[in-house]
């Protein structure tokens, strides 16, 4: 007799109520793209093996989707091909759909009479409107799990967060209830009926529309690359990472970043792996502060603020500050354009921009100088948080994120921080400068240093 398991019900909710059809239960994968340590994958099977049901996994692939280009194209869809090989593997079949969800998946759960449906959750702006859509579309039941968090963001906290200290003993109260092993996938035992198309990685690039950045070369996609890229971090670069993460001429940063934001590996087992090995306790700690309270700050941000890639979202006294300096001479003025091309004074900053560029990484401590360099070379706080998202957006393997809005917030407009002593242009919003940066590291090494000495450290 099948039982159910009650640690993965608690991650799901009822967003729609409704009756199904005879036909399977479908998992509209977005994004959590793995078969491995995936929440919403093991709910959806778990609904079709209590109902004796065939279980069909689909993706739709917008590809004019804002700011991604060929570069994130290409890592997602690497990834999506050994992904429908390993579920094909289990008797799962994968369907890919090219187009837009709100249009396409109301058809697509009519001709395969689907049973029930279930969803990735994401706090952006984009797919909280494909799901707006396509409610009152859809009659059947409508089930969406939050598999990139540990603990459901609706259920650490019904508000947006004023900053980390606040969301911290929330999210501490219930970590350890929710750290919990993962149940297994299970070879599927009911057929579907539905004959997925092979993913052709080649012809499904060629219709990516926006094709300003490339391919990268040094990283490699999939789940299977996510698995070895970890057990990498975890005996190379975390062990000196509560003294390393802000020199990038050390390697200190995890790498692992572009895995996490296109959802190949899970963020709960990294936790977990990371919480039971033998890391400094030091490096630890700093590390699990940034994976787990950091970035579940940032899905709260994004979900609970509707606006929060502009300049309404900053807190109150950031907007009030960067009023009131909006007039202040700028030591330099620089278009988008001029910056996109790395043309500025500053070779550190030209440097980081170049990386964005060229390789779509980015080190995490400079990511910070580089948005509020970005503040002090526009002529005002909206043209520079524009700026800022954009060539994120565009050309960093992690852009499109909520982690990248949250720190380009925090970057510009004070959001998650405190107010600081005041300066020109940038109020009291922290500032951040190349001589301060100096103190950290040597930034002539960093600037001089051949591309591919910094790709193998961060």
């Amino acid at each position: 007799m099948f039982q159910r398991n009650t640690d993965i019900d608690r991650r799901s909710r009822l967003i729609a109520p409704g009756r199904g059809g005879d036909g399977p239960v479908v998992y509209w994968l977005s994004r959590e793209q793995r078969a491995d340590d995936n929440w919403s994958l093991l709910f959806a099977q778990q609904e079709a093996l209590d109902r004796q049901r065939p279980l069909v996994v689909v993706f739709c692939l917008v590809t004019d989707y804002p700011e991604a280009t060929l570069r994130h194209y290409h890592f997602m869809l690497t990834g999506l091909v050994e992904l429908q090989q390993k579920l094909a593997g289990l008797g799962i079949v994968l369907q890919l759909l090219e187009g837009s969800p709100e249009r396409l998946l109301p058809p697509f759960l009519a001709d395969t009479g689907a049973h029930l449906l279930v969803s990735d959750f994401d706090p952006l702006r984009i797919k909280q409107g494909w799901k707006k859509q396509l409610r009152p579309r859809l009659s059947l039941p409508w089930h969406e799990v939050d598999g990139h968090n540990i603990i459901p963001a609706w259920v650490t906290s019904e508000k947006r967060e004023y900053a980390a200290y606040t969301i911290r003993p929330k999210i501490n109260r219930l970590l350890d209830s929710y750290l919990t092993d993962f149940p297994k996938l299970v070879p599927h035992p009911y057929p579907s009926a539905v004959a997925a198309t092979p993913l052709d990685l080649k012809t499904l690039c060629a219709r990516v529309k926006d094709r300003r950045s490339g391919p990268v070369s040094w990283l490699q996609s999939g789940e299977k690359a996510a698995a070895g890229a970890v057990a990498t971090a975890l005996v190379q670069r975390l062990p000196g990472y509560a003294d390393r993460r802000n020199n990038p001429c050390l390697p200190g940063q995890s790498g692992l970043s572009p895995y996490l934001h296109f959802g190949q590996f899970s963020a709960q087992r990294l936790a977990k792996t990371v919480a039971a090995g033998n890391l400094p306790p030091e490096s630890r700690d700093a590390f699990l502060e940034e994976l787990v309270v950091r970035r579940e700050l940032a899905d709260n941000y994004c979900l609970y603020e509707p606006e929060y890639d502009t300049f309404a979202a900053f807190p109150s006294w950031a907007r009030n500050t960067l009023h009131s300096h909006r007039l202040d001479p700028r030591p330099y003025l620089y278009s988008p354009a001029s910056l996109e091309q790395a043309e500025t004074h500053d070779p550190l900053w030209n440097r980081c921009q170049q990386d964005l560029l060229t390789v779509g990484k980015l080190h995490g401590y400079l990511r910070m100088y580089w948005a509020k360099q970005i503040l002090l070379w526009s002529r005002e706080p909206e043209e520079a948080l524009a700026t800022a998202i954009s060539l994120n957006d565009r050309y960093s393997l992690d852009g499109r994120d909520p982690n990248g809005y949250a720190g380009i917030a925090w970057s510009i407009g004070g959001v998650h921080d405190r107010a600081w002593p005041e300066r020109p242009v940038f109020g009291k919003i922290r500032s951040m400068t190349a001589s301060g940066c100096r103190r950290k590291f040597p930034v002539d090494l960093y600037i001089q240093s051949p591309r591919e000495t910094a790709l193998s450290l961060f």
